[in-house]
Formats: C-alpha cells, sequence, structure tokens
C-alpha cells in the first residue's frame, strides 16, 4: 500500500478550468461548531455542480428508463469556506466509462479552491437496478467534449 500523502499535490485549479460553474449562496446552517463549513456540506455543493449537468434536457444527459448513482466520491479538502457568501463549482468530465461517467469538480470560496473531488456515478436501469451502458451517442458527445458537456444539437 502506497502512502497517498506523500505524492506531491498539483496547483490547485481556477474557476475558468472549468466548463460548468454554479454558484450556491452559503446558508447559516451549513456552518459547524468550528464555525466554518462543515466537511458533508461539501458533498451537497458537489452535487448541486452535478445535477444541472445531468438534468437539463439541453445537455441530453437525462434518459428515459435510466437513472444515476454515485458510486465513488473522493474529495481533498483545501480550504475552510465561512459564512456569510457564496461557493462557486466547478464541473468537468473526466472520464466515459461503458456505464459510468467521471466528474473533475471543484468548490471555490472567494479566490481560493476550498476543496477538489472525482465524483463517479454509474447509469442504472430503473427497473432492473443493473448497470446500463451509456447510450452510444451520448458517450460519443461527451468524449469529443474535452470535459465540457455539449448541448444536444
Amino acid at each position: 500500500m502506497t502512502d497517498e500523502s506523500a505524492a506531491p499535490r498539483r496547483s490547485p485549479p481556477r474557476p475558468e478550468d472549468f466548463p460548468h460553474l454554479v454558484r450556491q449562496t452559503l446558508r447559516f446552517r451549513d456552518l459547524d461548531p468550528q464555525n466554518h463549513v462543515n466537511n458533508a456540506v461539501f458533498v451537497t455543493f458537489l452535487e448541486a455542480g452535478r445535477v444541472p449537468l445531468l438534468r437539463d434536457p439541453r445537455y441530453g444527459m437525462w434518459i428515459d428508463g435510466a437513472t444515476y448513482v454515485q458510486a465513488r466520491l473522493i474529495i481533498d479538502y483545501l480550504a475552510e469556506i465561512h459564512y456569510p457568501g457564496d461557493v462557486v463549482i466547478g464541473t468537468r468530465v473526466a472520464r466515459v466509462g461503458t456505464s459510468s461517467l467521471t466528474f473533475d469538480q471543484a468548490v471555490f470560496s472567494g479566490d481560493r479552491c476550498a476543496g477538489l473531488a472525482t465524483s463517479t456515478l454509474v447509469m442504472l436501469d430503473r427497473d432492473t437496478r443493473k448497470p446500463r451502458p451509456l447510450p452510444a451517442d451520448l458517450a460519443a458527445r461527451l468524449r469529443a467534449g474535452g470535459g465540457a458537456v455539449p448541448e444536444v444539437g
């Protein structure tokens, strides 16, 4: 087993490195006893960055008879976030598998990257609850998008 903490840390990304950005207003309830945004709230931020891509009909990612489930989530916490304010969540497609999508995401507070995440979702058949291949046209469009989710068109 390797010690991942020994790996060199890459430079944090900037919002402009992500083709899809979502802004969320912080809520007082997001705070924990240390008076910063609780680490579990980062998961909510990441979801808020992905769901518009998955659900917006312009992107054609929501497939009749299918749904997405989160299979893996890796988060690196880089900085505290304090109330009040907003965060910006950047999202890009990192990998397109047979039945899975992996997103690179980042949470920005002001001019700082407060967190990085890799999120893998698997498309399931809504009835059987088994993995279902992504439609070939969707997979090809996502692979050609270079991290962006192109509009259907």
